[in-house]
């Protein structure tokens, strides 16, 4: 393993550790760790790191005991120096104190620079790591998480790493090695002072203690609030046309005022808990102080101690107070670390998606039959969605997905995409349980074309070729060709190197949906979903849009919803979905002439375009009891 390796079964451990104790992913109870599972993560961090932590610390020990240098002679300075006029010593004095301010200064540049840099690479580690987790982990635990919360995990959450592997922890351990040098240099000199020191050093123990227990839970918290107050601008600026349509920036501001103010009340917590312990720490300090003062004063009239010994005495005890006092602030910094591996071991507790035990199955090239078998689903334990839902999609063919909003056709793609998983039945690709189909190998011959895409903040080029990396330029503008981008391409001065902007907002919705139909073109797809892919174009543009798809679907299996019915028909099979259930199948003749549901919204439809006003939302035809099926093949599973 090299020093910057990261343990390959530190995001296993952390999975099995979390798993034990927060029970069942996503069920939006957050439970506290135990101190010993962020312990062993923080050990697993150090030690892919001890490389660089070693020779900090070596470094560390050469400048604290090289700082005790002159502080050493100050005893041989007051006592034979200037007591005994042994003027000889003050040279090769003032030479050891020189020397070693020499390689005090280089060892301190040079432990700067190597802790800042490996705590620096250490978050970037860590950063990665948690990000290549998230972007694996299943859809339904991005439908739970704003997604501002996750950025949190990855960018805020991360940075605290650098107080473990950074300067924290090996300043940290730089001051317990200077505490204990000087705690024996303490006990040569007056042991019974020593004692009377240690006392007070370990009420200032037990004070750091309770007030750090105290903490740890105010900067988790803090942790929280970051990521509550980073999803709502997230989502406030990405809503901002929404936002000011409804003149809602008043509101907006109210909200992130309240999460802001939250944040603030928290870190006014714990700065004050912070302020009391170096408060309480000063007056327990001065304490000190006064106490070697009279206690001093007593032996060197007694004759126990020389001043120069006294005058070491308050020099070393310094040396062992500074570093305890300094540990207390940086231990500050390490408990707000541990917060943040706190939050960072929530995620990585969640198993992704393509680690599941039981996806073992590696598919090649797919002929794209895809069926449903008794297929029901559920979002929520006992509210189902999807009821004992069988169809058969063969390769080659087009099923069009119909009905009322609510009525499953969007939990059934979900499925197909393998977005989620049935409660009960399965689905079957080339006759293969897609529960047990390795997921990268099924979806990389998946293409979709939403109704509201997502495209990326580049250039044209870049979002068509999304698809597929490496794709040539001519590949490119071919599918662009097909997608009928062309015509408004040509219009952009760098033509398809035109920079579109954050999710594409400096194109019309019309042209964002066939930037994306180009890339689901370019992916060359064996299974292919549109969900209303034509549902922001003009009637021109979607009959030319209609003829690229046509093209696209020859050959393929493909999935559409629909709510324009005029789309749909050349449909192999139409399944018409009410409340989780088909209640009819077939073509678009045979479905008319059954003269239920479908011809309802057919007709209802078609009065609309001839517009005959139909209130929104209006259905004035009975919900159907039981499916209505058109005579088809025999071939596939058997109906509902």
């Amino acid at each position: 393993m090299t020093d910057d390796e990261t343990p390959a079964a530190d995001a296993g451990k952390a999975r099995e550790d979390g798993n034990a104790e927060d029970g069942k992913a996503g069920d939006g109870k957050r439970k506290s760790p135990r101190w010993g599972v962020v312990w062993r993560e923080a050990k697993q961090l150090l030690w892919a790191h001890r490389r660089r932590l070693s020779l900090g610390l070596g470094l560390l020990v050469i400048s604290r005991l090289s700082g005790m240098v002159l502080p050493a002679t100050t005893k041989v300075l007051i006592d034979r120096v200037i007591g005994q006029r042994e003027v000889e010593l003050l040279w090769w004095i003032a030479l050891a104190a020189g020397i070693a301010t020499v390689v005090q200064a280089a060892t301190s540049f040079s432990l700067t620079v190597l802790l800042g840099v490996a705590g620096q690479r250490a978050i970037t580690d860590l950063r990665l790591k948690v990000q290549r987790h998230i972007a694996r982990l299943p859809v339904a635990y991005f439908d739970e998480h704003k997604s501002g919360e996750l950025i949190s995990r990855i960018i805020n959450d991360a940075e605290g790493v650098r107080n473990l592997v950074g300067t924290g922890f090996v300043q940290l351990t730089g001051s317990f090695v200077t505490a204990t040098v000087a705690l024996g240099v303490l006990f040569w000199l007056n042991w019974r002072l020593t004692l009377l020191t240690l006392v007070f050093l370990a009420v200032f123990g037990a004070l750091l203690f309770v007030g750090f227990s105290k903490l740890r839970p105010i900067f988790r918290e803090r942790g929280k609030l970051l990521a509550d107050l980073n999803g709502r601008l997230s989502e406030s600026l990405q809503g901002v046309r929404v936002v000011k349509a409804y003149t809602a920036e008043k509101r907006e501001e109210r909200i992130f005022a309240g999460l802001a103010h939250g944040l603030l009340r928290n870190i006014t917590k714990s700065m004050v808990g912070m302020s009391t312990i170096g408060s309480l720490s000063r007056l327990l300090f001065g304490f000190v102080g006064i106490a070697l003062s009279v206690a001093g004063a007593r032996a060197v009239l007694a004759g126990q101690m020389t001043v120069g010994d006294i005058f070491m005495f308050v020099v070393f005890t310094g040396l062992l107070v500074a570093p305890l006092v300094q540990a207390s602030n940086i231990g500050t910094q390490i408990t707000e670390a541990f917060a943040g591996l706190d939050r960072i071991r929530e995620v990585l507790s969640v198993e992704p998606e393509d680690e599941d035990p039981a996806r073992v199955v590696r598919l090649g090239r797919v002929r794209g039959d895809v069926a449903f078998d008794g297929v029901s689903f559920e979002y929520k334990t006992g509210t189902p969605v999807l009821h004992d839902v069988s169809f058969a999609s063969p390769s080659g063919t087009t099923t069009a997905l119909v009905g009322s909003s609510g009525g499953g056709k969007s939990t059934v793609i979900g499925l197909v995409m393998g977005f989620r998983q049935p409660t009960s039945g399965r689905v079957l690709i080339d006759g293969v349980d897609l529960a047990t189909v390795r997921l990268r190998d099924y979806r990389s011959q998946l293409a979709v074309v939403m109704q509201d895409d997502f495209l990326f903040d580049g250039s044209i080029a870049e979002n068509i070729a999304y698809g597929k990396p490496g794709a040539t330029r001519e590949e490119v503008e071919a599918a662009g060709r097909l997608a009928r981008c062309t015509e408004f391409i040509a219009g952009f001065d760098d033509g398809y190197d035109t920079v579109i902007g954050e999710r594409g907002v400096k194109l019309s919705g019309g042209q964002r949906q066939r930037v994306s139909i180009a890339r689901a073109m370019l992916a060359d797809p064996r299974i292919l979903i549109l969900d209303e892919a034509t549902s922001s174009l003009d009637s021109e543009n979607e009959a030319l849009i209609q003829e690229a798809l046509a093209t696209l679907k020859t050959g393929r299996t493909s999935f559409v919803i629909a709510h324009r019915l005029s789309t749909i028909l050349a449909a192999d099979q139409i399944l018409v979905m009410e409340a989780g259930r088909i209640v009819e199948r077939g073509r678009h003749g045979e479905l008319l002439a059954l003269d239920g549901r479908y011809r309802a919204l057919y007709e209802r439809q078609h009065r609309w375009e001839e517009n005959l006003y139909v209130n929104p939302g209006e259905d004035f035809t009975p919900e159907p009891v039981r499916e209505k099926s058109a005579p088809r093949p025999a071939s596939g599973l058997p109906r509902d």
